[in-house]
């Protein structure tokens, strides 16, 4: 089987480098260079393992704080179509190939065998899940309360010429731009064709960067439904919970995703992943002024300058999913999760797990974890790994009840 990735989008004009020779629909060679298209065409690799196409200026982290321009290079056939919009890219790839990248771009190729095992499973898991369920693919739901709430929730979008996208919002592929390894290979071959099951079906199986300890619900994060596999559990060997979210939040709990340790996360994230090392517990503060300017910009409400931020429904992990911002003018409520990350941050708060305090007139978020915390926590997975659990045994862990199969 192969999938096909949508890489990045231009206006009028795509220039792509070829390593080897390509041919066209038509049998018309490409030689290996520069090359510059302003129409649709499909370049087939004369040798997949030999033959790659490079992209300049592929965004990575779209709206994220480490978003930014690579060069990356990739395998398989280079596709462009072109719509109203312009031009897009298109890389189709073998399954496993694609699997391949996408555990070295998550993570690192460097990471434990058992936690890229991990990784193979729920990312083929995850791909393939909307294709056996196509009523679970959609666009951005909402639903309003009263005339002052935002409810926002953002499912699995159905892309109309390609199966994923390269980014963050699908699972991250970069082709073959990543390292790559001995350990990623034979991660890939040992789980070929596995998938995460539930009562025989394929799981939907979500991951976030770094759970806070707890992971959440779906229902938080998504539409209101419960998943049983998508349920919260404690991010450790033994049930450890603080006597409220608020606690939990305000501690540092232990927790596989608690770790200082350097050399493994040097090992587990990417490089620019690692920029991020506050990842189990956060602080941003803004003043009055600076937070209802976000909410205007983002959100186009104009409350003045806020007064009071108040978390009305949280979920297991502490994860805001209802939040009332009072201004001097006005108040709105948001949810969910990402819409909530969304407008308190120019980018995206980290996660929604945090509580409030005013100090010095401005207001201090003090917050947990890294992502939406539903299903595998990639910290924690690899801190599993490391420790000698088997990619069974952290599957289980993360999503109970489940079993892999091909």
């Amino acid at each position: 089987m192969n999938v096909s990735v949508g890489l990045i989008e231009k206006q009028s004009a795509v220039e792509v480098e070829l390593t080897g020779v390509f041919t066209d629909t038509s049998g018309k060679p490409y030689s290996p260079g520069r090359h510059r298209f302003t129409s649709e065409v499909t370049l087939t690799p004369s040798e997949l393992a030999s033959c790659a196409f490079a992209l300049d200026d592929v965004m990575i982290g779209i709206g994220f704080h480490w978003e930014r321009k690579e060069r990356q290079v990739f395998r398989g056939a280079f596709r462009l179509v072109k719509r109203d919009a312009g031009l897009t890219v298109i890389n189709d790839v073998p399954l496993e190939d694609y699997v391949t990248s996408v555990i070295s771009s998550e993570m690192s190729a460097s990471c434990p065998l058992e936690m890229l095992k991990a990784h193979a499973v729920i990312s083929r898991s995850w791909l393939w899940f909307p294709k056996a369920n196509p009523s679970r693919v959609g666009t951005a739901q909402g639903k309003a309360l009263d005339s002052h709430e935002v409810m926002r929730w953002y499912g699995r979008e159905a892309h109309p010429d390609f199966d994923v996208c390269a980014d963050d919002h699908c699972q991250r592929y970069q082709g073959i731009t990543k390292a790559f390894s001995s350990t990623v290979a034979e991660a890939v071959r040992a789980t070929a064709g596995e998938f995460l099951r539930y009562n025989g079906a394929i799981c939907d199986a979500r991951f976030s960067k770094s759970c806070g300890g707890i992971t959440e619900r779906y229902s938080t994060a998504w539409e209101d439904k419960d998943i049983p596999y998508l349920e919260s559990i404690y991010d450790g060997p033994a049930a450890s919970r603080a006597d409220s979210p608020e606690e939990w939040i305000r501690s540092a709990p232990p927790a596989y995703c608690n770790t200082n340790d350097a050399e493994l996360l040097a090992r587990v994230l990417p490089g620019f992943d690692q920029e991020t090392r506050d990842f189990y517990r956060w602080r941003v503060e803004y003043t009055p002024e600076a937070l209802a300017e976000l909410i205007s910009t983002r959100l186009g409400a104009n409350l003045g300058p806020i007064r009071d931020i108040q978390a009305l429904a949280r979920g297991p992990s502490g994860r805001i999913y209802r939040l009332k911002v009072t201004g001097e003018r006005n108040h709105i409520i948001i949810g969910k999760e990402l819409e909530i990350r969304r407008a308190l941050s120019r980018t995206h708060l980290y996660s929604s797990a945090f509580v409030v305090d005013k100090e010095s007139g401005r207001f201090v978020l003090r917050g947990a974890g890294w992502g939406h915390g539903v299903g595998l926590c990639q910290i924690g997975a690899a801190v599993m790994a490391n420790e000698g659990k088997t990619y069974r045994e952290i599957l289980r862990h993360y999503y109970r009840g489940t079993t892999v199969s091909v």
